[in-house]
């Protein structure tokens, strides 16, 4: 089994590098199943049905999100109508948010559940990410209810990640961190057969401060008096993500790689 996941995608140029190329790339390498984390897509801000509707027209199978999940106030109501996109799954339980914090897509015979989280450390405070990935892996076991395991880790710190990835090893096919939007240099199967990337870093404009205009931001920082609304960067993108290779029979990952095209950083397409 080949999949993809792709970093939070920013603004139109993430959008616009993603699904101009997403067709041809999964082509070109057979993917079977790809995911997006598409949490800043609208302007950076959140997503809409519409740029949701262009990411899966592209040929994505699953969106998940994060923190600005909720900035789009019409996510409150389409995420009920589309199964495919996928809030975080540590919510308070008095919260009842709408939509689903994991799902299970069946992709040519094969069942595979997607599990999205948020950290706690320098985030906002949800429940504990451990219990909330412990309920949901439980209930759909790999090798027994499902054939691979994808899991978005959407945290701020790396500790914390490497710490998800190293709970769920050997018990999930593919741990991959987002939200920082900075690719990191540490793919690998880790101990137990689990793919793990700290951050896949975004779709965007990497001339920029995470995706957002470098001037506002610089001028925010260094200043800090009131100032412009952060906005994102208006130049041409890069997708950066992962390629992996899941094992058909035990559902742990065999092989993993950086996925990187477009306009910012060095190209990395994997050969297959």
């Amino acid at each position: 089994m080949k999949i993809a996941f792709f970093g939070d995608v920013v603004g139109r140029p993430g959008r616009e590098i993603l699904t101009s190329r997403l067709p041809i790339i999964k082509q070109e390498l057979g993917l079977d199943f790809v995911c997006v984390n598409g949490e800043n897509s609208a302007g950076g801000f959140g997503i809409t049905e519409t740029i949701a509707k262009e990411i899966f027209d592209a040929g994505a199978d699953c969106i998940t999100l994060g923190n600005h999940e909720w900035d789009q106030r019409e996510a409150l109501s389409f995420i009920e109508r589309e199964t495919r996109l996928l809030r975080v799954c540590n919510y308070p339980a008095l919260t009842n948010p709408p939509g689903r914090g994991a799902q299970m897509f069946n992709i040519n015979g094969f069942n595979i559940l997607v599990v999205s989280v948020m950290g706690r450390l320098y985030m906002d405070s949800l429940d504990c990410p451990y219990s909330a990935l412990e309920r949901e892996i439980s209930a759909c076991p790999l090798r027994e209810m499902a054939d691979c395991i994808i899991v978005d880790v959407h945290a701020e710190a790396s500790g914390e990640k490497q710490g998800i990835g190293h709970f769920l090893d050997g018990r999930v096919s593919l741990v991959v961190g987002t939200h920082t939007h900075v690719p990191t240099a540490d793919a690998r199967v880790l101990e137990h057969g689990t793919g793990y990337i700290t951050d896949l870093g975004m779709c965007g404009d990497y001339d920029s401060v995470l995706g957002m205009n470098k001037n506002i931001s610089v001028r925010r920082q260094s200043v800090r008096l009131p100032y412009m609304r952060h906005e994102p960067a208006t130049g041409r993108g890069m997708a950066c993500g992962v390629y992996a290779e899941i094992d058909n029979k035990t559902g742990l990952c065999t092989r993993i790689e950086p996925l990187r095209f477009g306009q910012g950083l060095v190209e990395n397409i994997p050969q297959t």
